[in-house]
């Protein structure tokens, strides 16, 4: 019985000593995570932004068509690089940040900026990213892509 007892154990600390590490991030942590994603977006650091991504990230947004779609970091850089090659002066200004459950930041903002042509957008959108130990696994961005 002593055997088992101390089988039992030595088996419960193999396994427990086996889990992979995970970073625990409070709320107020990935709201901060995410103030930081929309300051190196703003400063068009797109090495930066692309860096806050796990590698093969998921995607749901109008400009890459329907469905989830996977994005390495290149694919985010140069996403964001050829947008900011239309619009030099873009912008996200936040409007508000709404914690959702353990992995979630909902995200309200209005991106803006200038073409060439001196022509002007404004566009409402509202992203939800899912943060996993530290990183975002997923951008799920939301806007009305309905032309005029």
């Amino acid at each position: 019985m002593k055997k088992l007892a101390t089988l039992i154990i030595a088996t419960f600390l193999v396994i427990s000593c086996n889990k992979p590490k995970t970073t625990v991030m409070k709320t107020t942590d990935k709201e901060e995570l995410v103030k930081t994603y929309f300051e190196h977006f703003n400063k068009h650091d797109w090495e930066k932004t692309a860096a806050m991504y796990v590698e093969n990230a998921d995607f749901k947004d109008p400009t890459l068509g329907a469905g989830i779609v996977k994005q390495t970091h290149k694919q985010i850089i140069d996403k964001y690089s050829d947008l900011n090659n239309v619009f030099p002066d873009l912008n996200d200004k936040v409007i508000a940040i709404y914690p959702s459950g353990d992995n979630h930041i909902i995200v309200e903002f209005v991106s803006s900026g200038t073409a060439p042509d001196n022509s002007k957008f404004e566009l409402p959108i509202c992203t939800i990213f899912t943060i996993e130990n530290g990183l975002i696994t997923k951008d799920f961005t939301y806007f009305d892509n309905f032309e005029e």
